[in-house]
């Protein structure tokens, strides 16, 4: 599974950084040194001096990992890193004077007025180590924060979705088993045949229920079992042209959306009207780089006081959740005519 990982992500940064940190100071020293002449002994302490610093640094930084796992809730705070750097710093001065003592025996150990300058040197050296480590501890925070808000609200987008779903298939079927029910005593063949066109669209509601979007080609299949039901309610009355641009088949939208929008256009269209209605379903690219699937039906916006609305409200909504707000829902009126104009993007 590593072998998978980026390279970058696959590198121990921790100590990378560590070593290339802790080389640079006697690297500078060694360069400073050279100018006024630098014997062997004094590359040895000057690499003495990185050494310690990698060990004693990377000793405080088992102690802090250690202690951050078994008080996860206490964040630790610059009252405890301050005296750990004082520490640090004159341990770090007692190491280097070892390195004086082990490679210039006779030498610069006997003069220590270099001490309260290497003390300095240490405590502002180990303060940086732990002002950087912090710095990344807080970004890796940070991240993982962001990180775990995003996964939330992807959950409960999903599980709003879900919820959206479950309450627009009852709202479906109650008024699809209307019609079933409006035909039994009229024409039992005829309510055979919708009962069958009923249970290929349940098939359909519960399988496509379990995501977030279907191809228009699918949602067209299910459209026209339902129209293939009112039209045996509707006879003559209802008639229906449907024109899809090629290449539009796999476009994504909503499960049952389209639906949803053909069923208003079958109850407020052909139903409320004496004379019936044309049903004309279009699919087209528009110059905007979206798809623009229209379904209109003669007859004006009437709004009904008894109407919940439910089918449009949440379609807007998982549209908005499924989709995002490149995708919406509009309902205009012209010429005797009501369209809902459902626009998505074509690479959902």
């Amino acid at each position: 599974m590593n072998e998978e990982r980026p390279l970058l992500v696959r590198l121990n940064w921790y100590w990378i950084c560590q070593l290339v940190g802790w080389s640079m100071i006697p690297l500078l020293w060694l360069a400073s040194g050279f100018a006024y002449g630098m014997n062997n002994a004094m590359v040895l302490v000057c690499a003495w001096g990185g050494i310690g610093g990698v060990l004693l640094s990377d000793l405080w930084h088992r102690i802090l990992k250690r202690r951050s796992g078994r008080f996860a809730s206490r964040r630790l705070g610059w009252k405890h890193i301050l005296p750990a750097v004082l520490l640090l710093g004159v341990v770090h001065t007692a190491w280097q004077t070892a390195g004086f003592a082990i490679f210039q025996p006779y030498g610069a150990i006997h003069d220590i007025r270099w001490l309260p300058g290497a003390l300095v040197f240490w405590w502002g050296a180990h303060l940086a180590w732990n002002v950087f480590y912090m710095a990344v501890l807080a970004l890796r925070r940070a991240n993982r924060f962001e990180a775990e808000a995003l996964r939330l609200e992807i959950s409960a987008k999903d599980a709003e979705l879900r919820a959206l779903q479950a309450q627009v298939n009852p709202h479906f079927f109650f008024n699809s088993l209307n019609s079933v029910r409006a035909l039994i005593y009229e024409d039992t063949n005829a309510a055979s045949r919708m009962i069958d066109q009923l249970a290929a669209l349940m098939r359909y509601a519960l399988q496509s229920g379990q995501s977030d979007t279907v191809p228009l080609a699918a949602e067209l299949e299910a459209v026209q079992a339902y129209l293939a039901i009112e039209k045996i309610r509707f006879e003559e009355r209802m008639q229906v042209s449907v024109e899809v641009d090629a290449g539009l088949e796999q476009v994504r939208i909503p499960p049952m959306s389209l639906q949803t929008l053909v069923e208003n256009a079958v109850k407020y269209g052909v139903e409320a009207s004496a004379s019936g209605s044309e049903i004309r379903i279009r699919a087209r690219r528009a110059q905007s780089g979206t798809i623009v699937i229209e379904i209109a039906n003669l007859g004006a916006i009437v709004h009904f006081a008894n109407s919940t609305k439910v089918g449009l409200t949440n379609t807007r909504k998982r549209l908005a959740l499924a989709l995002g707000s490149s995708a919406h829902l509009d309902l205009s009126e012209s010429s005797g005519w009501v369209r809902a104009t459902l626009t998505v993007p074509e690479a959902a």
